[in-house]
Order: structure tokens, then sequence, then C-alpha cells
């Protein structure tokens, strides 16, 4: 196994054991950036000159007996909307153009104190407003779409050009990217982790999470981002917190997974919702107790979305899409210039309803533990697709598909989880769903690792083809 190849967990222990230095780590995460990039994209820039200076810095600090934790001498890739001082934050936007951040994100701050190293920021749908990442190559079929918008982050994890990395998501922009690729990507209880110097999209629904190729590196990297920051005002008090699963026997008695009767199960592709309710069946077979659940509000998901989110980013644009509207994506002006249109009066409808959507699903999971889900209906679509047609002959775009099934979480705060549980017939991933009590993300962390310590299969490593296959014409 090469050093770019290891989980997060796997790495640390190396280093801990003497066994890996941080620079051996290091610079085979940039050789298999340099290897891998031509062809999938995953990169705004590659800042190597930092992470080697950094990386020896931690190979000095740990060889003195001062290791900082299981994330020192570890490289990580930022979404390019995270602030690092003295580095570019282009949000993949032309209006960003010479842009450098003068001080650092809490969240990369954070990161830096538990020494982990910048390898270099990642591509995302332009400002994250998007399904897509259009820049960027699926990492296990490059002539399929990434998934976005923190489509960059998802690949590189992926591709092994970086061992742990950032997103945002704000209706599925972590999840929908790691199902689609192939790894695990986890949403936060909103407020959980800061978003002081993070570029927003929306701001009551945006969030700060971590992608990585097992749960268990997931809960490491979560342990080192929450935590309060009165920067940013949604941000929760401070309090206790240990996301870390236990290492025992992967004994699920006693808890409870919701299954959805209703919405999560519509209109999605057999081979997704077979290998997801497989899945759901490993975790009755660790003891987990299955409950039919019906979903609350379903017919409201996609109205509350976009009218909380349009006028939102309308509003944090207004003035650059004022001064600058030709250096916006088409698709994106469109959407921005859509929400100066959206009545005050649809957004504070908007409001109403997701507090109510918040009151139902809190009724929903005062009788399970966590809910199961596929994390999108459909696996990649080929790159340039704009809709996708089901049996019954329903046309839905794929953006409104992608974000269909992840939305919620976002429109109520809940955490939630992906993880793969195996791939269709063409050998593309799939991505089980995992949702959450406000701040129970140790439960959904446990039963995630739970199921892929019991189905090492479903964790689908970082393979030397992977990603250098020639994208299609």
């Amino acid at each position: 196994m090469q050093p770019y190849e290891m989980t997060l967990t796997e790495a640390a222990e190396a280093i801990r054991r003497r066994r890996l230095s941080p620079v051996e780590l290091v610079e085979s995460v940039l050789g298999r950036a340099e290897q891998v990039e031509p062809r999938l994209g995953a990169y705004v820039a590659v800042t190597a000159r930092r992470a080697r200076d950094a990386a020896r810095k931690a190979e000095r600090e740990i060889a003195a007996g001062r290791r900082l934790g299981p994330l020192h001498g570890i490289p990580m890739a930022l979404k390019d909307l995270i602030d690092v001082a003295g580095e570019a934050t282009t949000a993949s936007s032309a209006v960003r153009a010479g842009h450098v951040a003068e001080t650092d994100s809490t969240v990369h701050a954070r990161l830096t104190a538990a020494g982990a190293v910048l390898t270099g920021k990642t591509h995302t749908h332009e400002f994250a407003y998007g399904l897509t990442t259009p820049q960027t190559r699926n990492a296990r079929q490059p002539g399929r779409v990434a998934g976005g918008s923190s489509g960059g982050s998802a690949v590189a994890v992926a591709a092994g050009s970086a061992t742990f990395a950032l997103g945002t998501d704000t209706g599925g922009s972590i999840r929908v990217p790691a199902a689609l690729n192939g790894v695990v990507g986890l949403k936060p209880t909103y407020g959980l982790v800061p978003r002081h110097g993070v570029t927003s999209l929306s701001w009551s629904l945006d969030h700060v999470g971590p992608l990585t190729r097992s749960v268990r590196d997931a809960a490491l990297v979560l342990s080192a981002l929450a935590g309060h920051d009165p920067r940013d005002p949604a941000s929760l008090p401070a309090a206790a917190f240990d996301a870390l699963p236990p290492q025992g026997d992967p004994d699920l008695t006693g808890l409870r997974v919701g299954v959805p009767r209703t919405y999560y199960f519509d209109h999605v592709d057999p081979e997704v919702e077979t290998a997801v309710r497989r899945a759901v069946g490993r975790l009755e077979e660790l003891g987990a107790r299955t409950v039919e659940v019906d979903v609350p509000m379903t017919r409201y998901v996609q109205a509350v979305q976009w009218g909380l989110m349009v006028p939102e980013a309308t509003a944090y644009h207004e003035r650059t899409l004022r001064a600058v509207p030709d250096l916006y994506q088409a698709d994106v002006r469109v959407l921005l210039e859509a929400g100066a249109l959206m009545p005050a009066a649809d957004y504070l409808r908007a409001q109403r309803a997701r507090t109510l959507m918040r009151r139902e699903w809190a009724r929903v999971l005062a009788d399970v533990d966590v809910v199961a889900t596929p994390t999108v209906p459909v696996t990649a679509v080929t790159a340039g697709q704009e809709t996708v047609t089901w049996a019954d002959g329903t046309v839905e775009s794929v953006s409104d598909a992608y974000v269909r099934l992840s939305a919620p979480a976002n429109i109520t705060g809940v955490p939630a989880l992906s993880l793969p549980v195996g791939r269709d017939s063409a050998g593309l991933p799939i991505g089980m769903q995992l949702l959450g009590h406000p701040l129970g993300e140790a439960v959904l962390l446990r039963v995630g690792d739970a199921y892929e310590r019991t189905e090492p299969a479903a964790r689908l490593p970082v393979t030397p083809e992977a990603g250098e296959r020639a994208p299609a014409a």
C-alpha cells in the first residue's frame, strides 16, 4: 500500500508508531495529485511548497515528542470557499480573480492547530451554487459528473490526492459528491462547526464538514472542528464533543433505525434501493431494529429549500451581481437574478414552513435513533446530462434529483452522514444516508462505523487505476 492510499486513521497510527513520517506521506499525496490532476481537475491550486514546509515542521515536532494528535502531519484539502491566510479564495469564479484571504477561517485555524497539512484548495461549482462541479471529473469514472458543490474535495479524497478534505453543504453539497465518488461525507448539526471565514451560499442552510475515506476518519476530523465561535452568529454554545466510535464489538442491539415509507424511496433507481435496503439489513444483523416511518411535509421540501436558498444567495451577491454580472457563469447568474424577483412574503413563508418541518421531524426522530435512506436517487450521470427520466415517464433535472433526498437535513439542521454501501452494474458507487437527532453525530458515526467494519468491501479503496481512464468524449 502506498501512503496516499491510507485512510486518515491508518496514516495517523503509522506516524504515531514512527513507521511513516509526515514528509513521506505528504510527498506521496503530492505525487498522486501530480499524477491524476490532469485527468480529474479536483484542485484550483496545489500548495506544494506550503505543504512540504508544514510536513517538515510536523516531522520535527513529532520527533521531539510534541505530537499534537491524530491529525498531526496529515494532508488535507479545503474547498475553495474556505479562507486560508495568504492564499486565494476563488470560489471557482472569475468574480474572485485576484482575491487573497487576509485571515484564516476558523476551520482552517483549528485544523492547523491540530497539525494537519494543507495540500491545496479544491474546486466547487461556482460559489457552491450547483450540484455537479463541472470543472472536475468523477474519480471512479471520469466521464461521469463529480457531484457538487464540493466535488473537488470528494474527488481528491477518492483519488488519493488528499487524505481528507473539507466541503460545505447547503442542500447536499458534501453528501452528494461523497456518494457519487464512493467516500464518506458528513454534514454536521447546523451550528456545530463554525463558518467564520467561509464564503456563504445561504447563511441559514450552510454547513461545513469533512469528506474522508472511512467513517472513523470523519469522526477524527469532526472532533477537531466542532466548538463554539462567537464570530459565527449560528454557532452553538461550547460543549464537550467526542464523536469517535468505540473500537469494540460493533453491536447495535437496541438501536432503532427508521426506514421511510414515503418520499425517500420514491423515484429511486432500483439498484440504489436494493443496495440501501441490503445495508439496512446488515444493521439488523448487528442487532438494530427497523421501524417504518412516514416522512412529514414532503410536498414542501423543494419549495422550502429553494425559497430559503435563492433569496439568501442573491442578497450575498447583490453588489457584485450589479457591478460585474458578466463574470458569473450563466447558470449561476440566472439563479442570482431570479432571487431578486422573489417576493419577501415567499421567503417568510419558507421560513414558517421550515419551522413546521423541524417540529414534525422532531416527532419522527422521537421514535427512532437514526433514519436510513439513499443519499441520492441515482448514481453519477454522464457529464453534460441535464435530466433523469424515471420508469413512470417523469422527467427530473439532474440538480433537482441530486438535492431531493439531501435537502431535508439542511432545512431542519439535523446531522446526516453518507457512506458507500456498494456499486451499481456500471461500477459506480452507491451511498446510504443516515440522519440523526440534533447533536447526534456520535450515534450516526457509531452506526456507520459498525456497518463499515462488518462490510469491508463497501469501503471503496483508492486504487492505482482510479482516475486514470481517459474521460468520455
